[in-house]
């Protein structure tokens, strides 16, 4: 496994080990309002780059999430994708004024 690899291993299962302790803490509440309550915690509190990172995650099966924030991931925001570089450079080319 190359450097890169093992980081991005660490970044997924770091990102997993956030949003379950935010599961357990909701665990405790009604099952409806656990839900919602994971969704608003990750909405108010993780930047874009977090909810990404949980949406690869999501997007690949959802290994190693706790049943209830697999289900409250279809009640956070999913971050606007990255520009393309052809955007970029529109952008860039864009006058200025």
């Amino acid at each position: 496994m190359s450097h890169d690899e093992t980081h991005a291993a660490a970044g997924v299962a770091k990102i997993v080990r956030m949003a379950n302790q935010i599961g357990i803490f909701f665990e405790s509440k009604p099952h409806d309002e656990g839900v919602a309550g994971v969704a608003e915690h990750i909405n108010k509190f993780w930047e874009p780059r977090m909810r990404r990172h949980f949406f690869e995650v999501i997007d690949t099966g959802g290994a190693g999430l706790r049943p209830l924030v697999l289900e409250a991931a279809a009640k956070v925001r999913r971050p606007s994708q990255p520009m393309s570089l052809a955007e970029v450079a529109h952008v860039d080319d864009a006058p200025s004024g």
